[in-house]
Protein backbone atom coordinates (compact mmCIF):
# COMPACT_ATOMS: atom_id res chain seq x y z
CA UNK A 1 0.00 0.00 0.00
CA UNK A 2 1.69 3.48 -0.88
CA UNK A 3 1.49 5.75 2.17
CA UNK A 4 1.53 9.24 1.84
CA UNK A 5 2.06 11.78 4.70
CA UNK A 6 1.02 15.51 4.48
CA UNK A 7 2.66 17.65 7.28
CA UNK A 8 5.79 19.71 8.07
CA UNK A 9 8.97 19.78 8.41
CA UNK A 10 10.99 21.37 10.77
CA UNK A 11 14.24 21.70 12.84
CA UNK A 12 14.11 21.56 16.25
CA UNK A 13 16.79 24.07 17.80
CA UNK A 14 17.15 22.99 21.78
CA UNK A 15 18.62 25.21 24.59
CA UNK A 16 18.91 24.48 28.24
CA UNK A 17 19.17 27.73 29.92
CA UNK A 18 21.48 27.29 33.84
CA UNK A 19 19.21 29.45 35.58
CA UNK A 20 15.51 29.88 35.85
CA UNK A 21 13.55 32.22 34.17
CA UNK A 22 11.38 33.84 37.05
CA UNK A 23 14.86 34.87 38.92
CA UNK A 24 15.45 37.30 35.38
CA UNK A 25 11.83 38.63 34.93
CA UNK A 26 10.36 41.04 37.39
CA UNK A 27 6.85 40.55 37.83
CA UNK A 28 6.24 44.86 37.93
CA UNK A 29 7.91 45.04 35.15
CA UNK A 30 6.26 42.98 32.73
CA UNK A 31 4.94 46.17 30.47
CA UNK A 32 8.58 46.75 29.04
CA UNK A 33 10.11 43.32 29.53
CA UNK A 34 13.39 43.18 27.61
CA UNK A 35 15.69 40.33 28.48
CA UNK A 36 18.33 38.24 27.39
CA UNK A 37 18.87 34.69 28.77
CA UNK A 38 22.75 32.91 27.67
CA UNK A 39 22.39 29.30 27.24
CA UNK A 40 24.88 26.64 27.46
CA UNK A 41 24.80 25.76 23.93
CA UNK A 42 22.06 24.00 21.19
CA UNK A 43 21.37 21.66 19.93
CA UNK A 44 20.08 20.90 16.28
CA UNK A 45 17.41 18.26 16.30
CA UNK A 46 15.33 16.88 12.30
CA UNK A 47 11.55 17.21 13.23
CA UNK A 48 7.79 18.22 12.29
CA UNK A 49 4.81 16.27 11.48
CA UNK A 50 5.42 14.15 8.42
CA UNK A 51 9.47 13.91 9.01
CA UNK A 52 9.39 11.97 12.21
CA UNK A 53 5.86 10.38 11.24
CA UNK A 54 8.05 9.04 8.47
CA UNK A 55 11.45 8.49 10.15
CA UNK A 56 9.57 5.77 12.37
CA UNK A 57 8.02 4.23 9.00
CA UNK A 58 10.97 3.88 7.23
CA UNK A 59 12.18 1.93 10.12
CA UNK A 60 9.38 -0.35 10.02
CA UNK A 61 10.48 -1.67 6.21
CA UNK A 62 7.88 0.96 4.79
CA UNK A 63 8.71 4.20 1.97
CA UNK A 64 6.64 6.56 2.56
CA UNK A 65 5.66 9.86 0.70
CA UNK A 66 6.66 12.97 2.37
CA UNK A 67 4.20 15.90 0.74
CA UNK A 68 5.72 18.93 2.41
CA UNK A 69 7.61 21.69 2.61
CA UNK A 70 11.46 22.94 2.99
CA UNK A 71 13.52 26.13 2.69
CA UNK A 72 16.78 27.01 1.67
CA UNK A 73 18.62 25.35 4.65
CA UNK A 74 17.67 21.74 2.99
CA UNK A 75 21.00 20.43 3.07
CA UNK A 76 21.03 18.79 6.36
CA UNK A 77 17.21 17.63 6.49
CA UNK A 78 17.36 15.77 2.71
CA UNK A 79 20.66 14.46 4.00
CA UNK A 80 18.84 12.86 6.43
CA UNK A 81 16.03 11.22 5.02
CA UNK A 82 17.94 10.25 2.13
CA UNK A 83 20.10 7.89 4.63
CA UNK A 84 16.80 6.79 5.85
CA UNK A 85 15.43 5.63 2.61
CA UNK A 86 12.61 8.45 2.68
CA UNK A 87 11.99 9.92 -0.61
CA UNK A 88 12.44 13.36 -1.16
CA UNK A 89 10.68 13.71 -4.23
CA UNK A 90 7.17 15.10 -3.22
CA UNK A 91 8.72 17.59 -0.51
CA UNK A 92 8.78 21.39 -2.04
CA UNK A 93 11.85 23.63 -1.65
CA UNK A 94 10.83 27.31 -1.08
CA UNK A 95 14.26 29.02 -1.91
CA UNK A 96 12.72 32.41 -0.11
CA UNK A 97 12.61 31.07 3.22
CA UNK A 98 14.42 29.12 5.99
CA UNK A 99 12.76 25.66 6.78
CA UNK A 100 9.90 25.82 9.75
CA UNK A 101 11.92 26.13 13.17
CA UNK A 102 11.42 25.96 16.87
CA UNK A 103 13.48 27.28 19.18
CA UNK A 104 12.69 25.87 22.55
CA UNK A 105 15.20 27.32 25.58
CA UNK A 106 14.79 25.34 28.94
CA UNK A 107 15.53 26.35 32.53
CA UNK A 108 16.97 24.07 35.20
CA UNK A 109 12.70 24.44 37.01
CA UNK A 110 11.82 22.60 33.46
CA UNK A 111 9.81 25.80 32.38
CA UNK A 112 10.10 26.52 28.65
CA UNK A 113 10.00 29.41 26.26
CA UNK A 114 9.82 28.64 22.74
CA UNK A 115 9.61 30.59 19.49
CA UNK A 116 8.30 29.32 16.14
CA UNK A 117 9.10 30.63 12.79
CA UNK A 118 6.80 28.35 10.27
CA UNK A 119 8.90 29.46 7.53
CA UNK A 120 8.48 27.50 3.97
CA UNK A 121 5.57 25.38 6.18
CA UNK A 122 3.89 29.34 5.00
CA UNK A 123 3.82 27.91 1.19
CA UNK A 124 2.02 25.08 -0.07
CA UNK A 125 3.55 21.89 -1.50
CA UNK A 126 1.05 21.25 -3.90
CA UNK A 127 2.05 17.81 -5.14
CA UNK A 128 -0.54 15.69 -6.58
CA UNK A 129 -1.37 12.19 -5.20
CA UNK A 130 -1.33 9.83 -7.75
CA UNK A 131 -2.35 6.46 -6.03
CA UNK A 132 -5.54 4.93 -6.32
CA UNK A 133 -8.28 4.17 -3.56
CA UNK A 134 -7.29 0.16 -3.18
CA UNK A 135 -3.56 0.86 -2.58
CA UNK A 136 -3.26 4.23 -1.06
CA UNK A 137 -3.86 5.64 2.20
CA UNK A 138 -2.76 9.62 2.91
CA UNK A 139 -2.48 10.84 7.04
CA UNK A 140 -2.82 14.65 6.95
CA UNK A 141 -1.23 16.00 9.87
CA UNK A 142 -0.78 19.42 11.17
CA UNK A 143 1.26 21.42 8.45
CA UNK A 144 0.34 23.56 5.82
CA UNK A 145 -3.62 24.82 6.25
CA UNK A 146 -4.79 25.08 2.87
CA UNK A 147 -2.68 22.04 2.20
CA UNK A 148 -4.55 20.20 4.42
CA UNK A 149 -7.90 21.13 3.27
CA UNK A 150 -6.76 19.91 -0.04
CA UNK A 151 -5.56 16.59 0.27
CA UNK A 152 -8.77 15.95 2.04
CA UNK A 153 -10.79 17.11 -0.76
CA UNK A 154 -8.27 14.89 -3.52
CA UNK A 155 -8.62 11.74 -1.28
CA UNK A 156 -12.49 12.00 -1.15
CA UNK A 157 -12.56 12.98 -5.06
CA UNK A 158 -10.79 9.88 -5.48
CA UNK A 159 -11.98 7.91 -3.32
CA UNK A 160 -8.89 7.59 -1.42
CA UNK A 161 -8.72 6.45 2.32
CA UNK A 162 -7.25 9.32 4.63
CA UNK A 163 -6.81 9.98 8.49
CA UNK A 164 -7.58 13.55 9.92
CA UNK A 165 -4.61 14.64 12.64
CA UNK A 166 -5.71 18.04 12.90
CA UNK A 167 -3.42 18.47 16.25
CA UNK A 168 -2.07 21.93 16.83
CA UNK A 169 -3.35 23.42 13.42
CA UNK A 170 -6.62 23.00 15.14
CA UNK A 171 -6.44 27.26 16.69
CA UNK A 172 -6.51 27.55 12.88
CA UNK A 173 -9.89 26.01 11.69
CA UNK A 174 -12.93 27.62 11.38
CA UNK A 175 -15.73 25.32 12.79
CA UNK A 176 -17.54 24.51 9.68
CA UNK A 177 -14.41 24.24 7.94
CA UNK A 178 -13.37 21.94 10.46
CA UNK A 179 -16.06 19.69 10.01
CA UNK A 180 -15.74 19.56 6.26
CA UNK A 181 -12.57 18.48 6.40
CA UNK A 182 -13.02 15.66 8.80
CA UNK A 183 -16.20 14.32 6.85
CA UNK A 184 -15.48 10.98 5.17
CA UNK A 185 -12.45 10.35 6.21
CA UNK A 186 -11.66 7.05 7.81
CA UNK A 187 -9.84 7.79 10.90
CA UNK A 188 -9.93 10.97 13.08
CA UNK A 189 -7.02 10.98 15.08
CA UNK A 190 -6.15 12.94 18.11
CA UNK A 191 -5.58 12.99 22.09
CA UNK A 192 -8.06 13.32 24.95
CA UNK A 193 -8.04 17.28 24.90
CA UNK A 194 -7.94 17.86 21.15
CA UNK A 195 -11.03 15.82 20.55
CA UNK A 196 -12.90 17.92 23.18
CA UNK A 197 -11.65 20.87 21.09
CA UNK A 198 -12.71 19.77 17.83
CA UNK A 199 -16.31 18.72 18.94
CA UNK A 200 -16.67 22.27 20.94
CA UNK A 201 -15.55 23.84 17.71
CA UNK A 202 -18.26 21.99 15.00
CA UNK A 203 -20.79 22.12 17.73
CA UNK A 204 -21.37 18.06 17.15
CA UNK A 205 -21.78 15.05 19.70
CA UNK A 206 -18.95 12.22 19.64
CA UNK A 207 -21.92 9.94 18.30
CA UNK A 208 -22.41 12.69 15.45
CA UNK A 209 -18.64 13.09 14.71
CA UNK A 210 -18.92 9.10 14.32
CA UNK A 211 -21.43 9.68 11.36
CA UNK A 212 -18.46 11.82 9.48
CA UNK A 213 -15.62 9.78 10.29
CA UNK A 214 -15.83 6.14 10.50
CA UNK A 215 -13.11 5.56 13.28
CA UNK A 216 -12.24 7.89 16.32
CA UNK A 217 -8.57 7.19 17.65
CA UNK A 218 -7.96 9.40 20.92
CA UNK A 219 -4.48 9.06 22.41
CA UNK A 220 -4.16 9.15 26.23
CA UNK A 221 -0.98 9.46 27.05
CA UNK A 222 0.20 6.71 29.90
CA UNK A 223 -3.06 5.45 29.78
CA UNK A 224 -3.08 4.32 26.44
CA UNK A 225 -5.61 4.96 23.26
CA UNK A 226 -9.19 4.33 22.67
CA UNK A 227 -10.89 3.28 18.97
CA UNK A 228 -14.22 4.43 18.82
CA UNK A 229 -16.69 3.26 16.34
CA UNK A 230 -20.49 3.32 15.39
CA UNK A 231 -19.92 -0.75 17.45
CA UNK A 232 -18.27 0.43 20.60
CA UNK A 233 -15.16 1.75 22.05
CA UNK A 234 -11.90 -0.27 22.12
CA UNK A 235 -9.18 0.27 24.98
CA UNK A 236 -5.74 -0.26 23.58
CA UNK A 237 -2.75 -0.42 26.56
CA UNK A 238 0.63 1.58 26.22
CA UNK A 239 3.66 -0.47 25.95
CA UNK A 240 6.11 -1.15 28.76
CA UNK A 241 8.90 1.76 28.38
CA UNK A 242 12.64 0.99 29.62
CA UNK A 243 12.84 4.14 30.68
CA UNK A 244 11.06 7.57 30.02
CA UNK A 245 13.35 10.09 28.71
CA UNK A 246 11.32 12.17 26.47
CA UNK A 247 7.68 12.05 25.39
CA UNK A 248 8.10 14.26 22.76
CA UNK A 249 7.73 13.01 19.38
CA UNK A 250 5.63 9.93 20.45
CA UNK A 251 2.20 10.66 19.19
CA UNK A 252 3.94 10.62 15.51
CA UNK A 253 5.47 7.11 16.27
CA UNK A 254 2.21 6.20 17.27
CA UNK A 255 0.80 7.27 14.15
CA UNK A 256 3.56 5.21 12.44
CA UNK A 257 3.00 2.01 13.67
CA UNK A 258 -1.00 2.82 13.60
CA UNK A 259 -0.01 3.19 9.86
CA UNK A 260 2.56 0.38 9.43
CA UNK A 261 -0.32 -2.06 10.55
CA UNK A 262 -3.27 -0.46 8.37
CA UNK A 263 -1.12 -0.52 4.90
CA UNK A 264 0.17 -4.46 6.28
CA UNK A 265 -3.55 -5.05 6.50
CA UNK A 266 -3.70 -5.63 10.38
CA UNK A 267 -6.78 -5.43 12.33
CA UNK A 268 -7.53 -1.73 14.01
CA UNK A 269 -6.91 -2.99 17.19
CA UNK A 270 -3.37 -4.49 16.48
CA UNK A 271 -2.63 -1.71 14.28
CA UNK A 272 -3.10 0.41 17.51
CA UNK A 273 -1.32 -1.65 19.26
CA UNK A 274 1.59 -1.36 16.81
CA UNK A 275 1.33 2.14 17.27
CA UNK A 276 1.81 1.86 20.98
CA UNK A 277 5.20 -0.43 20.55
CA UNK A 278 6.28 2.34 18.04
CA UNK A 279 5.56 5.15 20.72
CA UNK A 280 7.74 3.50 23.68
CA UNK A 281 10.83 3.69 21.60
CA UNK A 282 10.20 7.22 21.18
CA UNK A 283 9.80 7.75 24.55
CA UNK A 284 13.18 6.04 25.34
CA UNK A 285 14.89 8.63 23.38
CA UNK A 286 15.64 12.45 23.47
CA UNK A 287 14.66 13.88 20.38
CA UNK A 288 11.73 12.78 17.87
CA UNK A 289 14.32 11.21 15.33
CA UNK A 290 16.73 9.43 17.49
CA UNK A 291 15.43 5.88 18.24
CA UNK A 292 16.06 3.09 16.24
CA UNK A 293 15.17 -0.47 15.38
CA UNK A 294 14.67 -3.03 13.48
CA UNK A 295 11.65 -4.65 12.03
CA UNK A 296 12.70 -8.24 13.95
CA UNK A 297 13.36 -6.26 16.83
CA UNK A 298 10.08 -4.08 16.91
CA UNK A 299 8.01 -7.53 16.11
CA UNK A 300 9.77 -9.19 19.49
CA UNK A 301 8.62 -6.16 21.59
CA UNK A 302 4.95 -6.60 20.20
CA UNK A 303 4.79 -10.40 21.18
CA UNK A 304 6.76 -9.64 24.64
CA UNK A 305 3.77 -7.03 25.55
CA UNK A 306 0.65 -8.19 23.16
CA UNK A 307 1.14 -11.70 22.38
CA UNK A 308 1.65 -12.93 18.37
CA UNK A 309 1.76 -10.12 15.77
Amino acid sequence: MNIYISGSIAYDRIMDFPGRFSDHILPDKLHILNVCFTVNGMQEKFGGTAGNIAYSLALLGEKPLVMATIGKDFAPYFDWLKKNGISTDAIKIIESEFTAGAYITTDKADNQITGFNPGSMKHQCGYEIAGQSADSIVLIAPGNLPDMVKYAKDCRAKKIQYICDPGQSLTAWDGNQLKEWINGSKILITNDYELELVLKMTGVSKKELLGMTEIIITTLGEKGSLISSASGDEEISVAKVKDVVDPTGAGDAFRSGLLKGIASGKSLVTSAKMGAVASAYAIEHYGTQEHKFTPQHFSERYENNFGKL
